[in-house]
Order: structure tokens, then C-alpha cells, then sequence
């Protein structure tokens, strides 16, 4: 799947085997001690393959002075990929879960992260999923201002959920249709 091209340039596809590499390496510098390895990725990729979850990538045109050519990626002079995501729905009968998301930092504010995050939630929503979940670092109000303008909100609090550097995660949830009624009501 491949969204169009929007004013920018960028488009958004599914992630496949061939951007594993480009993705590991964004995955490494941006998220250091924590970030996901490449079989770890690619493992999440293989069972996207079986419509519980789904993995795309931002790919786009943006110089940056000195580039090396295979910063790239797999679509060569097609664009770079700018930013990645990826969400597991599960059945759609309950609530999907925001596994990653993440820009290079030349893509932030270019509203490359919301487009992500928009192509995921509508992935949920014609799941049938109810909400969406995510947890995000306490320290990381950018993002949870990218995510309250998308309709999610706080709901609790992981303590010491990341681990380095050691850090307690904002929970925070979108709901995509309305909770049942009380029974009785």
C-alpha cells in the first residue's frame, strides 16, 4: 500500500524486508539502548504478514548536506525514508496498541509523525478496534503534544517502564468509537 505523494513530497508505504536495514539503523540512533534490533524488526515484520499488525515507513525527498547515498534506503532516488511506525490491532475486537513510532530529526515538524500516526489509527479504525494505546516517555511533551492533537489523552502512568535512560511512561489512549453503555442503563 502506498498513500500519494502529499505537497512535500512524501509518501507512505508498508514497510518491507528491503528498508529492514535503513529501519535498524534509524531504530539504533534514535532510540539507542532500547531500540528494537534487526531480527527483532524483521520477526515483527513477518507476522504483519498475518493482518494482526502493521508496519509502515515515510519516504520522501529531504537534503541533507553530506548524505551518504545509502542513507537512502530501499527506495533510492524515490526519497530517504524520513520516519517509521508500526501497530498491532489484534483482533479489532479490542483495543490496538502504537508499538513505535519515530522521525529522523531533519522530518520533525514537518508533520511526517502525524501523518504516520494517522495512517495508523485509520489501519485501527477499519479493524474495528474501540482505542487506541501507546506509551510515550514522561520526559517527551513533544510527542504527547502530537498525540493529545490526535485525540489522545492521559490515562495513567507506567513507573520505571523505560530503562535507560530509567524513566516512568505516560499512558495515554484515543478512543475510536464510543464504550458500551453501563449495563442496566
Amino acid at each position: 500500500m502506498s498513500t500519494p505523494s502529499g505537497p512535500d513530497g512524501v509518501t507512505l508505504e508498508d514497510m518491507t524486508e528491503a528498508d529492514l536495514p535503513v529501519v535498524a539503523r534509524l531504530e539504533a540512533s534514535l532510540f539507542g539502548a532500547e531500540a528494537w534490533s534487526q531480527d527483532l524488526l524483521a520477526a515483527e515484520l513477518a507476522a504483519a504478514s498475518g493482518g494482526d499488525r502493521r508496519y509502515v515507513v515515510a519516504r520522501g525527498p529531504l537534503p541533507v548536506p553530506g548524505e551518504r547515498e545509502d542513507a537512502r534506503g530501499a527506495a533510492g532516488a524515490g526519497g530517504r525514508i524520513l520516519g517509521y511506525a508500526g501497530m498491532w490491532v489484534g483482533d479489532g475486537a479490542g483495543d490496538a496498541d502504537l508499538l513505535t513510532i519515530a522521525t529522523i530529526p531533519q522530518a520533525r515538524r514537518r508533520k511526517v509523525a502525524s501523518r504516520l500516526l494517522t495512517e495508523l489509527v485509520g489501519t485501527a479504525r477499519r479493524a474495528g478496534c474501540r482505542a487506541v494505546l501507546l506509551e510515550v516517555r514522561a520526559s517527551n511533551a513533544a510527542a504527547q503534544s502530537l498525540y493529545a492533537a490526535h485525540g489522545f489523552t492521559r490515562i495513567g502512568l507506567r513507573r520505571r517502564y523505560y530503562w535507560a535512560p530509567q524513566e516512568d511512561a505516560v499512558v495515554m489512549r484515543a478512543l475510536l468509537r464510543p464504550a458500551p453503555a453501563p449495563v442496566g442503563s
